[in-house]
């Protein structure tokens, strides 16, 4: 597929505030996290351009392969920690934002894991890449050739 636009190159501005709301997020989320996150969002979108680049850039914050293997299955496998899950219950409910919202269950699971300040931290960063995905989905942004 050919991209459609690039949106910073239309919409500068708006790039530029998309893009200070990342560089805070991943300031302030635990790196390993941050990439696990992202790319938990960006698989429940559908978000190929997403996928590439946070697989990659999981790999370089030192995530193991076998756990972005089986990050569509996260429930399922026992690689994750308690905090993990916590963190990737919020990104499917926060992602999948349904009539409930988001459950008292995962919302207390994931209080108890993070202090309140995390907690609106992994929020930004789960609303952030959601923005990117349905950006990039709907311009038809591809990932670079490797």
């Amino acid at each position: 597929m050919e991209p459609r636009m690039k949106i910073g190159n239309v919409v500068p501005e708006a790039y530029e505030k998309v893009m200070a709301l990342e560089k805070y997020a991943a300031a302030n989320v635990d790196p390993k996290l941050y990439e696990l996150v992202k790319l938990r969002a960006s698989m429940i979108n559908g978000c190929g351009f997403c996928i590439d680049m946070h697989s990659h850039d999981a790999l370089k914050a030192g995530e193991t392969p076998q756990r972005l293997f089986e990050l569509m299955a996260w429930r399922e496998v026992g690689c994750y920690t308690d905090k993990e899950r916590a963190a990737l219950a919020l990104v499917d409910q926060v992602t999948r934002l349904g009539e409930e919202g988001v459950t008292d269950e995962v919302w207390d699971n994931v209080s108890d894991e993070f202090s309140e300040a995390e907690v609106a931290n992994l929020l930004v960063a789960i609303a952030t890449i959601n923005v990117w995905n349905r950006i990039a989905i709907p311009t038809r942004m591809q990932p670079p050739k490797r």
